[in-house]
């Protein structure tokens, strides 16, 4: 299927591993322009080495940076707009679940959460959003998680963060629409990939952990972070035109709700 995103502009913030690095690729794959992002710069420089082999100077290019932060957020959009232009696709693949599974968490570490989980999403929307309204076109896709969706049994600071993506994003949809701006969200089950949290819990019980995945998860398998990317470049694409407001769940059948 052509998703007619041939030199589409795109910006993945997260995009140096897992999830967002197999979103770039999944972008390039259709003849976008991608840039990617992350914190760290030896990450950074690692993936876009890899990326240019297999796709070419011309389609990618990267930042290194927290776009959790506004003057980050800010750099970075300045860094595109003078590579390529404004982006007509933005990622908002931004988040950390690291937390004890407790029922008290400090105020420090309910802050960290939200800024981690849902603030910095709505500030790099903020960010592209009145360049969308002028162009009347774009899509932001938001990575948020099974999660918010339902009780799973994630850290309340972290499920609650998820939550509020999901709602904000629904918000935001109704706003963007009179302006032919589509922002969906796209919420993962449990996805492994080198250096991820399920990476690590296998490591830690792998017994235990396979037989929470076999328990849980109908398709009794983990996700894959091109299962999910495949899911994000078809919203990004006018081949869901029609789709805004959306929570896509990907999860192997986890959750149970409507």
């Amino acid at each position: 299927m052509d998703l007619q995103l041939n030199d589409a502009i795109v910006l993945i913030a997260g995009s140096s591993r897992g999830i967002g690095l197999a979103t770039a690729k999944a972008f390039l794959e259709e003849g976008a322009k991608v840039m990617i992002t992350g914190r760290d710069i030896d990450d950074v420089r690692t993936a876009k080495e890899d990326l240019v082999a297999q796709f070419g100077p011309e389609h990618v290019f990267s930042f290194s940076g927290d776009l959790c932060e506004k003057k980050d957020i800010d750099a970075c959009l300045a860094a595109l707009r003078a590579h390529w232009g404004e982006p007509t696709c933005v990622v908002a693949n931004i988040g950390r679940g690291r937390l004890p599974k407790d029922w008290q968490f400090s105020t420090e570490q309910w802050e960290e959460a939200f800024r981690l989980n849902f603030h910095g999403s709505v500030l790099l929307a903020e960010a592209v959003l009145a360049a969308m309204f002028v162009a009347k076109r774009g899509s932001i896709v938001f990575t948020a998680s099974i999660a918010g969706v339902e009780n799973i049994g994630a850290p309340a600071p972290y499920a609650a963060a998820k939550a509020a993506l999901i709602a904000y994003s629904k918000t935001l949809a109704t706003q963007a629409a009179a302006h032919q701006v589509r922002v969906n969200c796209i919420a993962p089950g449990n996805i492994l990939f080198p250096g991820g949290s399920w990476e690590q819990r296998l490591r830690e019980d792998t017994t235990g952990t396979k037989a929470h995945i076999q328990a849980n998860v109908p398709l009794q398998r983990f996700g894959t972070p091109e299962e999910i990317a495949n899911a994000i470049v078809f919203l990004s694409s006018s081949k869901s035109a029609f789709t805004t407001g959306a929570c896509v769940v990907v999860d192997g059948g986890q959750t149970h709700s409507l």
